[in-house]
């Protein structure tokens, strides 16, 4: 159930849209906006612009980058590329299509590749000329071209085949939309798993791919996943310098293995041999986003230990090619990596870690071991490139999207050198909530590092409303992260404080704060949104104690429906509820059919301690126990429940469930639901509605 950052779906979609085939002919512009009154509202919120995937140039002088603009009436986005100097300037604008384009690879310094509708076009970036370089029936997901330029690597899929006994069902039913399984993960996230995706050799000559010659690396015949699904991307494989041979992710099982597994591998595949070696053998855990050093002599990538184990420290793991020797340079290190880079020395190796409530750009050396941060500040850094010691970020706030940051790999603690100014105009009309920092004693004596958000015009004199805001993950960090959906300055712009803790089970504070929340959903994560909520109530007069509601997506959803049974002769508040309305969207509500319903069995084995029928197992009824849906009959404070079609992770009958419950129970509810929408809310207009619901809501509980 693990949520990643907003920007990871974005990027899906993204991908998705390269194989629409007739794309529609109105051009999406940046539109006019004028904030009257400084208040960021969703409106303004979906009038930014969303800079996503972006390519440093091989010379280290250029970043070429995406935006997405919104049309409300179109109910779509559409993205062009624009390039600028590293040094800072003006950008310029290469594109202007209906078409989104994607994908922007440097094939030398004056010559950018990217995806266009089921092509992958070049373009010189002075005279702007296009030409094609591929075509396929299929689409493109992304590619990556090699050192010398002479091919490329691109994703694609191929279908999933029906086993004969099953396909003979179907003769002359043409029509059908019935659906035939006999094994696990026949569902993934959001999508029916009828097509996998797998990465394709084909030569460039005199800039253009001979399709037919296309090779499939894994072989037409191996029914697995690379890159892997639902995050995966070119990020999984990568070229050796001398463009000899490729090194990639792949988790090779399928149905009932894969859904339990999380055993992914490191592979070495040789171009003119076509030989394949795995590289990470014996690991168990994921092992994923190799990347070579410049001599091609060592490979580094992300490696976790345990298998189903999807929130292990994520290690930085480099292997001596000639030898096989394997060296974890995080091995004394408590915070995972993502991301990883060589300087060009060889010498050290640059990632993302998330760092005590932020995202930031790290240093490991390879010979000495030492580590040192080259980022720092209230902002969230979410991936980087780099070319020789120049890095260019893409780096959030809470109080600013995906804005591209310069950093030197020589940096100490730096905040970065703003290079994009897509939205400056609309923010620099905006008045955003401030937002600090608390660190907040837990009931046994730890520290939580809470945010707290303000609200939109604060003055000292008055009192407002407060949300307290439930993670979802639940082994996600609440950094500084900027969202399209959980937006803490629309929440602000409403009139509310927020209160965001990084509660027991996130990283970024070690690994014994990240895994006390295995096995105890019910217990000392709960406290510590007790503990925040309780603390800002008594401590700051100018929040409403008895005007505080409660919110959350997916293991922030359970927290919601668990609050919600827990809610009841709490000291110090009025009715003795601590909370007077909940939000839950796409939560946990009934722990024994959620095991049947979900589809990566790894996480409720690991999480919940195994199936809900092994009684025997004192860890099972622990944590079932706090299931819920077993504690409806203590309800007592209006609900309003989300949840959508395509959410294969946790299935709409749970929101349904909870729903019907509070119905009754006689509990003031309102139910929103989605048949076109997954995990996430991502259609404009529906996360609009989404917003507008969620403001509804609360101000009428709690400003009434």
């Amino acid at each position: 159930m693990k949520e990643k950052i907003l920007l990871l779906a974005a990027a899906t979609l993204g991908l998705a849209a390269c194989r629409q085939s007739a794309p529609a002919e109105v051009v999406i512009e940046k539109p006019a906006v004028a904030v009257n009154d400084g208040r960021f509202t969703p409106e303004v919120m979906w009038s930014l612009g969303q800079i996503g995937e972006y390519a440093l140039s091989p010379d280290g002088k250029q970043v070429a980058y995406g935006v997405k603009y919104i049309s409300m009436e179109e109910n779509k986005g559409n993205v062009e590329l624009y390039v600028m100097p590293v040094e800072g300037g003006d950008a310029t604008r290469l594109t202007t299509t209906a078409a989104s384009e994607f994908s922007p690879v440097w094939l030398d310094a004056n010559t950018l590749l990217f995806c266009r509708g089921n092509e992958i076009r070049s373009i010189n970036v002075d005279s702007k000329k296009e030409q094609v370089v591929a075509t396929n029936e299929n689409g493109f997901e992304g590619f990556k071209v090699s050192p010398d330029g002479t091919s490329l690597v691109y994703i694609s899929t191929i279908p999933v085949e029906r086993p004969d006994h099953l396909n003979k069902l179907y003769a002359g039913l043409d029509k059908t939309t019935g659906r035939i399984n006999e094994d696990l993960m026949y569902r993934h996230w959001d999508n029916w798993v009828d097509e996998i995706p797998h990465i394709y050799l084909v030569t460039l000559t005199n800039g253009k791919a001979n399709m037919e010659s296309a090779v499939d690396i894994l072989g037409a015949d191996q029914p697995y996943e690379c890159p892997m699904r639902p995050w995966g991307g070119t990020e999984q494989y990568n070229y050796s310098p001398d463009g000899t041979k490729i090194v990639y992710t792949c988790r090779k099982k399928t149905g009932y293995d894969y859904a339990h597994s999380t055993n992914s591998d490191i592979y070495l595949y040789d171009i003119a041999s076509g030989e394949t070696k795995n590289l990470s053998e014996g690991i168990m855990g994921y092992d994923q986003n190799p990347v070579f050093n410049h001599d091609g002599t060592m490979v580094a990538w992300e490696s976790m230990e345990r298998d189903g184990y999807e929130s292990d420290k994520l290690r930085l793991m480099v292997m001596d090619l000639a030898s096989g020797t394997k060296v974890d340079l995080t091995e004394d290190f408590d915070y995972g990596v993502s991301g990883i880079s060589w300087s060009a020395d060889d010498k050290e190796l640059v990632a993302v870690v998330m760092y005590r409530g932020t995202l930031e750009l790290f240093a490991f050396n390879r010979e000495s071991k030492t580590i040192r941060q080259l980022s720092q500040g209230m902002h969230d850094v979410n991936g980087f490139q780099m070319t020789g010691s120049q890095i260019v970020a893409s780096q959030v706030s809470m109080q600013y999207p995906a804005t591209l940051y310069a950093y030197n790999l020589s940096d100490d603690k730096a905040e970065g050198r703003k290079l994009t100014t897509v939205n400056d105009e609309v923010l620099g009309q905006v008045r955003m909530g401030k937002v600090e920092p608390y660190w907040i004693k837990t009931v046994d004596g730890k520290e939580m590092l809470t945010w707290l958000i303000y609200p939109y015009d604060y003055d000292s004199t008055k009192t407002y409303p407060a949300l307290l805001f439930c993670e979802g993950g639940p082994q996600n960090i609440v950094s500084q992260f900027w969202s399209t959906r959980w937006n803490f300055e629309v929440m602000s712009g409403a009139g509310y404080f927020v209160i965001a803790p990084n509660r027991r089970g996130v990283p970024g504070f070690g690994m014994e704060w990240l895994e006390q929340i295995s096995g105890d959903y019910g217990g000392l994560c709960m406290q510590d949104y007790m503990s925040a909520t309780d603390y800002f109530a008594n401590n700051f007069p100018q929040i409403d104690k008895e005007r505080i509601g409660a919110c959350g997506a997916s293991f922030g959803g359970y927290s919601i429906y668990w609050l919600a049974g827990h809610n009841h002769d709490v000291k110090g508040y009025d009715e003795g509820r601590r909370f007077k309305a909940f939000l839950a969207h796409n939560g946990m509500f009934n722990f024994e059919q959620q095991y049947l319903e979900t589809e990566e069995m790894w996480f409720d084995n690991w999480d919940l301690g195994g199936p809900y029928w092994d009684w025997n197992n004192p860890q099972i009824k622990k944590s079932y126990s706090n299931s819920p849906h077993l504690f409806v009959d203590k309800w007592n404070t209006p609900i309003c429940v989300i949840h959508s079609e395509f959410d294969f992770r946790i299935v709409a009958s749970e929101g349904m469930a909870a729903y019907n419950a509070a119905q009754m129970r006689h509990i003031p509810s309102r139910y929103l639901y989605f048949p076109d929408e997954t995990h996430w809310v991502l259609k404009p207009q529906n996360s609009l509605l989404w917003h507008r619901n969620f403001i509804d809501w609360f101000d009428q509980w709690l400003k009434k």
